[in-house]
């Protein structure tokens, strides 16, 4: 079966409403000022290295990011931009 091809302009909607969603359960865990931007950028940093993922591993990534993996992704970008 060939994978899924997906536009992100057709999808762009959606994909934002899970990032928006994610970031509102990891508000009810404390985070307060995630957003859905910060959740997008969080799972998008790997693309750029493997090219755009099939639709459902993108789905995937979204909604099992934990919080642990968006605090060492903050912590990481916090020393790059001290550089």
């Amino acid at each position: 079966m060939e994978s899924e091809q997906w536009r992100y302009d057709e999808l762009s909607e959606e994909i934002e409403a899970m990032c928006i969603s994610k970031a509102e359960e990891f508000r009810l865990l404390g985070y307060e000022y995630v957003t859905g931007k910060d959740i997008w950028e969080c799972i998008s940093r790997n693309y750029a290295k493997e090219g755009r993922p099939p639709l459902h591993k993108l789905v995937n990534d979204i909604y099992s990011l934990k919080s642990g993996s968006y605090m060492n992704y903050l912590t990481i970008a916090a020393y790059r931009g001290l550089n």
